[in-house]
């Protein structure tokens, strides 16, 4: 039987406001951290400390931890994905401000409709849909003006804001994979774990050869940088949204995630003391106005 699953209510409002708070700040957390464990190997760290705890997770719950019903294949490649996804993070980080990050990593659900588009028939770009791609990659282009004229001839910030939209599309091509592949059957804890164990040895590899895994400095800044990341970030947030997803419309949860690229611009300027310029602020609303309706009409559809 099919689960009925409810439209929003107050309960979702507020635990979806919490999750998107929680997601906003992670950029902000860490460059709050960064002069004392590079960024790399922050979500190295994090992923590992994140995959241990979905291990046992799984294993408290009797579920099995890896091969299930022909998922290694396609499990490797969206846990490929997803590390690349955070490898640009990490990076785009060094060069661009947090709030730049939050808005371009968060460009995922429109490369995600394009790479279905392409894959799965069945998902289709409606003529709707197009404008909502169209409108966000206009958003994506007059954000990166602000970056240029703040930032002159100074390429970095640039190549940051580059990086953020990469991650944007690893996202989405890490969705895709999993729609399209026995993953969209496996349990979500699973799937999960894919991606973490993935992301702790590829990242960890790119930290050992990029030099940033030496020279760390454990702060209690660091510490606490990564417990949240590890334990309230990658662990129990993703968590909480699974067992969201099973009880209310995911439509409605797919609405409400909006809010999070607005808390990241807001915890950029709070934390951190980032200029929001007015060009990169309007390419912003592009960008979301854009993932709206493609979502929309996504919905409509269905």
């Amino acid at each position: 039987m099919i689960a009925t699953r409810r439209p929003a209510d107050g309960i979702l409002a507020g635990a979806m406001l919490l999750l998107c708070a929680v997601w906003g700040v992670q950029q902000v957390v860490i460059k709050v951290a960064a002069p004392d464990v590079p960024p790399l190997a922050q979500v190295a760290l994090r992923s590992g400390l994140s995959a241990l705890l979905v291990a046992v997770t799984l294993r408290v719950r009797g579920e099995g931890l890896a091969g299930r019903g022909g998922t290694l294949a396609p499990g490797l490649l969206a846990g490929a994905l997803f590390a690349a996804e955070f490898l640009f993070v990490a990076e785009g980080l060094r060069h661009t401000d947090a709030s730049h990050m939050s808005v371009f990593l968060y460009t995922a659900p429109v490369f995600t409709a394009l790479g279905l588009h392409l894959w799965l028939p069945a998902e289709r770009l409606s003529r709707r849909q197009w404008m909502g791609v169209a409108l966000s990659f206009l958003g994506i282009a007059l954000a990166f003006a602000g970056g240029w004229l703040r930032a002159g001839i100074r390429a970095e910030m640039l190549l940051g804001d580059l990086l953020g939209v990469l991650a944007g599309a690893a996202w989405g091509a890490t969705t895709v994979v999993v729609r399209a592949s026995r993953l969209s059957e496996a349990p979500a804890g699973l799937t999960l774990l894919y991606q973490l164990a993935s992301a702790f040895v590829l990242l960890s590899l790119g930290a050992l050869v990029s030099g940033q895994a030496t020279g760390m400095t454990m702060t209690p800044v660091a510490w606490a940088s990564l417990l949240f990341q590890g334990v309230v970030i990658s662990f129990l947030s993703y968590l909480a949204w699974f067992a969201l997803l099973r009880r209310y419309l995911a439509s409605h949860l797919a609405v409400l995630s909006f809010l999070t690229p607005l808390f990241g611009v807001s915890a950029g300027a709070l934390f951190l003391d980032e200029r929001l310029d007015p060009l990169f602020l309007a390419g912003a609303a592009l960008v979301l106005a854009g993932i709206g309706v493609v979502m929309s009409a996504a919905r409509r559809r269905r």
